[in-house]
């Protein structure tokens, strides 16, 4: 699509919508956090919650009334009066007029099966809720936004019905008619059709639109929403959202801005915060983030295969749909068994070490292989970055061996059924000429060999005391051999400055943890160009 000039509202509903994912829960100090953040990034409108729904949403909005945001509008959420009353008598529309914010947004039901079974009123009631209460809104805000509830079911039930619903909201004075995928059951190609029709049927209103992802094309029907006309995309930062979550604001926007030549407020400067805002909004949410997730996860334009990796390095366009700096990611280069030359030449150039790799060097076409012949075993160095890298040394005669295992021995006790087991590690090792000896308790045989051997380190290395294990994961390779099967540990760890994983690999649980610690203490060590 060509540059509009006509522009796109970006309605943010990650403290409302977002908020009532299972699993999330957001303080009001966290939604106000939250907030000033996507005011920063560029956001038209920010929904805060429901005033009156619960004490958190009534604090937050009390929070927000200190906001000096220089675009962003604060939204309150609410739906039409009850049926029966007065809309100036209504007690929840009376909280949204106290709330404080800058617009508010109500929804109403736009499908008569909703109506008289939901609500339990004839289908012309329904129409004079609708039209009083945006008409008494009007009177205490400059913007009401109406959200037509269940819009397409109801379209596809009874089109003359739902667009009443319209008309009653936009003759009450509403500012923007949204039309709601409430169910997330409606696929592009009709959702295309319907917006078409509802935009030729009101125009001079901005129309918007609001999906789930229930049929995981909720991102989908709010850009072909876009290209047939409307001007406003209500979604959430991450798509969280009830059940499957909403539409993916942090997929829409680039692809408004970057795809579609669209101007939504947020300018390719701006853009580039996409990914720390993702990333802010999972902190904040508790969550960890999604690895593959388009755009700004940390394997969006992460490369593994040889052929692919050979040719993003004469020109990158040719295996990424956009520059990953534009959205504030970057271009990730693994190593796996469909590695190549080229992924073991970048990883080189990343290590750190200043090693200098050409293709004609033939400890790249070991390592190649070796690689390969890892990773059939079950190795994941694409996961362990830190032990490719002491690969990489290995293989160019750099790596300083920094401790020599004499042996290791793990106790893992449990004396009935009602004592907690106990571990205990002895490690024996050689550092140059002498000889450490020493045994540690820990929660398990994992953590009793990783104080084990730190303890038995740290007099030659002091700063192994600020090296630590932040998490370790075990994946059984193969569930033929049920408890016989060959496991892969991966371990991360830190110094608090830096963090790396490593990987180990075999038929015993605890001689793979203690490869992945082995390595995770080398990598350190070298990182910190330690000698006895």
């Amino acid at each position: 699509m060509s540059k509009q000039a006509d522009r796109v509202q970006i309605f943010d509903t990650t403290l409302r919508d977002g908020g009532q994912t299972a699993g999330i829960t957001f303080s009001a100090e966290d939604k106000l956090r939250i907030a000033e953040r996507l005011s920063s990034f560029g956001v038209d409108y920010i929904e805060g919650g429901w005033p009156g729904a619960n004490p958190k949403d009534d604090r937050f909005f009390e929070l927000a009334r200190e906001r000096q945001w220089k675009h962003s509008k604060l939204v309150a959420f609410g739906s039409t009066a009850r049926p029966g009353g007065q809309p100036s008598r209504d007690a929840g529309l009376k909280k949204l007029v106290a709330s404080g914010a800058d617009a508010v947004c109500i929804f109403g039901k736009s499908w008569d099966l909703h109506v008289v079974k939901a609500l339990g009123i004839t289908l012309e009631e329904n129409l004079v809720l609708v039209h009083d209460s945006v008409r008494f809104l009007k009177r205490h805000f400059e913007q009401v936004l109406f959200d037509a509830e269940h819009f397409f079911d109801g379209y596809a039930a009874k089109p003359e019905y739902a667009i009443a619903v319209l008309d009653a909201a936009a003759a009450a004075g509403a500012d923007a008619l949204v039309l709601c995928d409430t169910n997330g059951g409606t696929l592009p190609y009709a959702t295309g059709a319907v917006v078409r029709e509802v935009v030729a049927r009101f125009p001079g209103l901005t129309i918007g639109i609001h999906t789930h992802n229930d049929s995981e094309v909720a991102v989908a029907n709010s850009l072909i929403a876009v290209k047939n006309g409307a001007r406003q995309v209500q979604g959430t930062i991450n798509g969280i959202g009830e059940r499957c979550g909403n539409a993916n604001l942090v997929s829409i926007i680039p692809c408004l801005v970057l795809k579609m030549g669209m101007d939504c407020g947020i300018s390719r400067d701006r853009l580039v915060e996409l990914k720390s805002v993702s990333d802010f909004v999972n902190e904040m949410a508790n969550r960890l983030p999604w690895r593959h997730q388009p755009f700004v996860g940390l394997n969006a334009f992460a490369h593994k295969g040889g052929i692919h990796v050979s040719a993003v390095r004469k020109l990158s366009k040719l295996y990424e749909h956009v520059p990953p700096e534009s959205v504030g990611n970057q271009q990730l280069i693994s190593v796996s068994d469909q590695a190549g030359r080229s992924n073991v030449l970048v990883m080189a150039a990343r290590t750190g070490f200043g090693l200098k790799l050409d293709a004609s060097d033939p400890a790249v076409a070991e390592l190649v292989a070796e690689v390969k012949s890892l990773e059939d075993q079950g190795f994941a160095f694409d996961a362990a970055e830190a032990s490719f890298h002491l690969m990489l040394l290995r293989a160019k005669g750099k790596l300083h061996h920094f401790f020599t295992l004499e042996g290791f021995r793990v106790i893992d006790e449990k004396r009935g059924d009602d004592c907690a087991p106990q571990a205990e590690a002895t490690v024996m090792l050689r550092v140059g000429n002498k000889f450490a000896h020493t045994a540690s308790l820990g929660n398990g045989p994992v953590n009793a060999m990783d104080k084990a051997l730190r303890a038995a380190l740290q007099d030659f290395y002091p700063s192994l005391k600020e090296f630590r294990l932040v998490d370790y994961k075990v994946r059984v390779l193969s569930t033929i051999e049920a408890t016989e099967a060959a496991v892969r540990v991966l371990i991360e760890s830190t110094d608090g400055e830096r963090k790396w994983t490593t990987v180990g690999v075999s038929t015993n649980i605890i001689d793979a943890s203690y490869q992945a610690l082995l390595d995770a203490i080398e990598y350190k060590l070298m990182l910190d160009e330690v000698r006895p």
